[in-house]
């Protein structure tokens, strides 16, 4: 299985901008498994920009966004802030030349994850959403026995993500101002998958309930494709914590991942017998997980690349189509679309 070590990929210097949650994940993540690290933070709050470069040994920290990508220490900026902040601080860093490392959903609609794409090919820059399985070693163990006839004629793709989230009213999963709801924080990792695996979609059939702030609070997604006999079928939610599992299925066997499939987790090969016999598996799990999508910009950065051949612009654009698609049949527009 041909995954390089994170820590053999080029140093690389980086900036974080919005220092919530996931962005502690991601500095832990530079700081302690690969040779880069993080040299500044911004946040629009002085005070939490401090706390969190004290918390990971950041030697600068700014108050505003403009001041951090101005830094000339910085090379590359993970922008971690709600969805409906990706297209602006994205171009901010883009139009200052840095690389960018978007999380996922890459924005809130095509026409956004477009003008980030058409940025950073004008600035010549390296642009990619953080889609972090896409990276990871049972990811790429799955690919690998694809790839051999393992699975046969794949017929069917299931995966899920859902959390119990007992959220209140102004959260932003529930704020339509933030482009909330399932579908861009959860959904994106099954819909992701599936783009990963069977390619784009040729139709989507979605059925979904809103909260009771408009935003989607539950999607199941049918999706056909252009080989007759495939389908995908994924579902999403914040109101229950789901198995989080995904598996794929075809004529000569099927390949499970354990929950939560989109981390770093347990994988296996069936055969297709009565039994369901396992022939093959991989324990994938590890230790954090975001040092493989770092390292993986890293290499792309060193090399010249503007895109990564793993988590390519247009597999962002085929991702964003399906949850557009999805959205528009829910029902859910964000303000200002």
């Amino acid at each position: 299985m041909n995954v390089p070590d994170p820590r053999d990929a080029p140093p690389l210097r980086w900036g974080i901008i919005a220092p919530g949650g996931i962005a502690n994940k991601l500095a832990e993540a530079v700081r302690d498994f690969t040779a880069g690290s993080v040299v500044a933070v911004g946040s629009r709050d002085g005070r939490r920009a401090e706390e969190f470069a004290a918390r990971h040994g950041i030697p600068r920290s700014y108050a505003a966004y403009d001041q951090l990508v101005l830094d000339d220490e910085v090379q590359a900026v993970y922008v971690a802030s709600p969805h409906s902040g990706h297209l602006e601080h994205a171009l901010l860093a883009i139009t200052a030349g840095k690389h960018v490392l978007i999380e996922k959903a890459l924005a809130r609609n095509g026409s956004e994850v477009d003008a980030i794409f058409a940025a950073a090919e004008r600035y010549g820059v390296f642009a990619m959403e953080a889609m972090w399985t896409r990276h990871l070693p049972h990811i790429a163990w799955m690919h690998e026995r694809i790839a051999a006839g393992a699975l046969g004629e794949i017929v069917t793709l299931t995966a899920d993500h859902g959390q119990a989230l007992d959220l209140p009213v102004e959260h932003r999963l529930k704020d339509p101002n933030l482009a909330g709801g399932a579908l861009l924080d959860l959904g994106v990792y099954p819909v992701a998958f599936s783009v990963d695996v069977l390619g784009p979609p040729t139709e989507v059939h979605a059925v979904g309930r809103l909260t009771e702030t408009g935003v989607d609070g539950h999607a199941s997604l049918v999706m056909g494709y252009a080989e007759p006999k495939v389908t995908a079928l994924v579902d999403t939610t914040l109101w229950a914590k789901t198995p989080t599992t995904a598996v794929v299925s075809g004529t000569e066997g099927s390949i499970e991942i354990d929950g939560d499939f989109y981390g770093a987790n347990a994988i296996r090969l069936r055969r297709a017998d009565r039994a369901r016999t396992v022939v093959a598996e991989f324990d994938g799990r590890v230790e954090n997980g975001f040092q493989f999508e770092v390292a993986e910009m890293a290499r792309c950065v060193a090399e010249g690349r503007h895109e990564s051949p793993r988590m390519t612009w247009d597999d962002s654009r085929a991702v964003m189509a399906v949850l557009d698609e999805a959205r528009r049949q829910v029902g859910v527009v964000y303000p200002g679309e």
